[in-house]
């Protein structure tokens, strides 16, 4: 079983023996297909083991992941008023196609839980309200969350497991394509290099060899079209853009919403951003090292927008905005919503304002953060993006 390599410059807190115990069976496995795959694996393949593999995976297994006792804090998380906000432009979009929501990976059912609550309040309850989640461990979380707190809606909702054959209606994707598995790639003197993940000296490593097929030709048409240098290394996510090629072939009438945070492709690929994005959340702390404590982290890349609105609109969707999270919340009525909250309450006022900051922020959420919209047979101008939209730098 290959050793944990340490995390460089970072103290991270220890697990409990059971969830070392857990990561060190997960890396057991990783190893062993390293092994049966002739001792190597595409980073793409490492991460859906330690992300994704049932019962061991970080989204597969038991451990809290979202909020204070987790590992990162979505927005979701901070405030229901992302929720509430978020409802102004599901309400204006419930008008424009059938009233049908899909939340792709529903975390802890937070997001859900106040996105009804909004949606009941302002008489705009979906006709159904489907949750796809991969993980049963993290159904049984969202069904008791939702359960507990608005036990009046649970039965308005329920899960899937697969990708619908077809659908009408708001697909939401809240901080999904980032832990989608990616590729990665180095560009260098010597030609074009996938870089995946073997087993030396009992450790998991990084090791390269020669990319080929689509991912050579995708690393190819980058260099030329953004002047990558070399040597170069980054990530190429084909997985997130197959999912929005899928979405785009099932959705009849809707929108895909997406937020997450990332950049367009120029920028993605900027010649200052040589390393890439990959990054790892474990315990509010955040590092570059996906081989620490395999299903017990996150890993994440960033997205690649314009690759995203490439592979949406080859299969007939239309590009409806794109925008900064910040942008988007205050077009969609955050300073309403807040106002809600009398400023001489200071015991609730302050703690909302404080959250709100963090979503809005430069330095906070605010601008890496973007939300996208992809729609068929939409034709209104979506609220959200009705100022500072970004579109043109895609």
């Amino acid at each position: 079983m290959p050793a944990h390599r340490p995390v460089a410059a970072a103290t991270l807190p220890e697990p409990s023996a059971d969830a070392r115990a857990a990561s060190e069976a997960l890396a057991s496995d990783i190893a062993g297909s390293i092994a049966a795959a002739g001792g190597w694996i595409g980073l793409d393949r490492f991460m859906e083991f330690a992300l994704y593999r049932p019962g061991l995976g970080y989204y597969g297994g038991g451990a809290s992941k979202f909020g204070a006792a987790g590992d990162y804090v979505t927005a979701p998380e901070l405030s229901p008023t992302f929720a509430q906000t978020l409802a102004a432009q599901l309400q204006q979009l419930q008008a424009c196609c059938p009233a049908q929501i899909i939340e792709v990976g529903g975390g802890s059912g937070k997001l859900a839980c106040d996105l009804l609550l909004e949606l009941e309040r302002q008489r705009g309850l979906p006709e159904t309200y489907a949750i796809l989640e991969l993980s049963g461990e993290l159904r049984r979380r969202q069904r008791d969350t939702i359960g507990h707190r608005v036990p009046h809606l649970l039965s308005r909702v329920r899960w899937l497991e697969e990708l619908p054959e077809r659908f009408s209606g708001v697909v939401l994707a809240n901080e999904v394509l980032d832990a989608m598995p990616a590729r990665l790639v180095r560009w260098h003197a010597d030609g074009i290099s996938e870089r995946g993940v073997t087993v030396a000296g009992g450790r998991f490593a990084w090791a390269d060899r020669p990319a080929g097929g689509p991912l050579l030709d995708r690393a190819r048409a980058l260099a030329a079209e953004c002047g990558i240098g070399r040597p170069y290394l980054s990530e190429i996510a084909l997985a997130a853009q197959a999912w929005v090629t899928q979405w785009a072939r099932i959705l009849d009438q809707g929108v895909l919403l997406l937020i997450d945070y990332g950049f367009p492709r120029r920028e993605y690929y900027h010649p200052q951003r040589d390393a890439g994005t990959l990054m790892c959340h474990y315990r509010h702390h955040a590092h570059d090292d996906p081989f620490y404590l395999p299903g017990l982290q996150d890993i994440t890349v960033h997205v690649d927008f314009t690759a995203i609105v490439e592979s949406g609109c080859s299969e007939g969707l239309d590009l409806l905005g794109y925008t900064t999270q910040s942008a988007f919340l205050f077009n969609c009525g955050l300073t309403d919503i807040l106002a809600r909250t009398p400023v001489d309450d200071t015991l609730r006022y302050l703690p909302l304002a404080n959250a709100v900051q963090k979503l809005v922020s430069p330095a906070e959420m605010g601008e890496l953060f973007k939300v996208m919209a992809l729609g068929k047979r939409i034709s209104a101008p979506l609220r959200g993006f009705s100022t500072g939209d970004r579109s043109a730098s895609l």
